[in-house]
């Protein structure tokens, strides 16, 4: 029987049929010991399994995980428990939503681009929706506006909402309509919120922006997939305060800027890092204005942190 998985808790699964029925589901032993899962999950959130129901109690809906299909994309972090590792966050996924916001907390732009790089290695195409509009005045709106105006420019679609009066809620919809869509971003940017507004009646815990740090309070634990109530599916993930660079080399990082795409052949260099090398094009085009100065500053601040891993 085959059945796409909801919700992981670690040891069980939420698993539901097509047909809708919803199973308590464990995993084989087999694929706790497979080596070639490299990842500290074996099954994520939007994977298709095989299942075997448990038929000797028929009302307590359980079932053994026999198979995990062939994954189309996945997104992954570096885990928790130990930092060359790495976690898979979700799988089988149309496309991400990066909850964000201007001020409490303050989304900083390198968190955006770590985003962003991950989703793109994985060919996940990303929609940024700022958080928290009510709260912006002047200074925020006008700091929005840069943002807004940057990544617009790479080819990233940006939204501007609030999940408090509700305000450019409707446009979210419309985006999430018939496709799997995650749903991440920092604690305490509003996501739960946002969420419950697209889900009436789920009702997710919120928290309040830790005063004392300005980040906000983690409130969810496990990845979980919901049904949206007009086509489609929402994953919500636990909010993530970093989000490393996993298993890309320093070599192919600069594919991941989108911007930088078109330059990268035209420099001189096959293995070019677009640091200090001569004949580079991309460096060409940050000294033009043809590609933002913070995002290679974000691209030059990445590549050590891979440096640092895997060397």
């Amino acid at each position: 029987m085959q059945a796409t998985v909801y919700k992981s808790t670690g040891s069980w699964y939420v698993v539901k049929t097509a047909t809708g029925e919803t199973f308590q589901a464990r995993m084989k032993g087999i694929f706790k010991k497979n080596e070639d899962i490299t990842s500290t999950n074996p099954i994520a959130v939007g994977d298709f399994v095989e299942i075997e129901p448990d038929d000797s109690d028929a009302s307590a809906k359980n079932a053994m995980i026999t198979g995990i299909g062939e994954r189309r994309n996945y997104i992954v972090r570096s885990s928790p428990h130990g930092k060359n590792k790495k976690h898979i966050v979700a799988a089988n996924l149309d496309q991400a939503v990066l909850v964000c916001t201007i001020k409490d907390p303050r989304t900083s732009l390198g968190f955006i681009d770590r985003f962003l790089v991950t989703a793109a290695a994985y060919h996940i195409p990303v929609i940024l929706v700022f958080n928290k509009k009510d709260l912006y005045r002047d200074k925020e709106m006008e700091k929005y506006e840069e943002v807004a105006a940057l990544y617009s420019s790479i080819g990233y679609r940006v939204m501007l909402v609030s999940a408090s009066t509700s305000e450019g809620v409707e446009e979210v919809k419309e985006a999430l309509k018939d496709k799997t869509t995650l749903m991440s971003g920092h604690s305490g940017v509003g996501k739960s919120s946002l969420i419950n507004d697209l889900l009436p009646g789920l009702d997710l815990k919120t928290t309040a922006v830790s005063g004392w740090s300005g980040k906000g309070l983690h409130t969810t634990t496990f990845a979980e997939m919901y049904d949206l109530p007009d086509g489609g599916q929402l994953i919500d993930t636990p909010g993530v305060r970093e989000f490393g660079i996993v298993d890309i080399p320093k070599t192919e990082l600069s594919h991941y800027f989108l911007e930088m795409q078109p330059y990268i052949s035209e420099c001189q260099f096959n293995n070019c890092l677009h640091l200090n090398e001569p004949g580079c094009a991309v460096k060409a085009a940050v000294e033009a204005g043809d590609i933002d100065v913070d995002r290679y500053v974000s691209y030059a601040a990445m590549l050590d942190t891979i440096q640092e891993e895997q060397y």
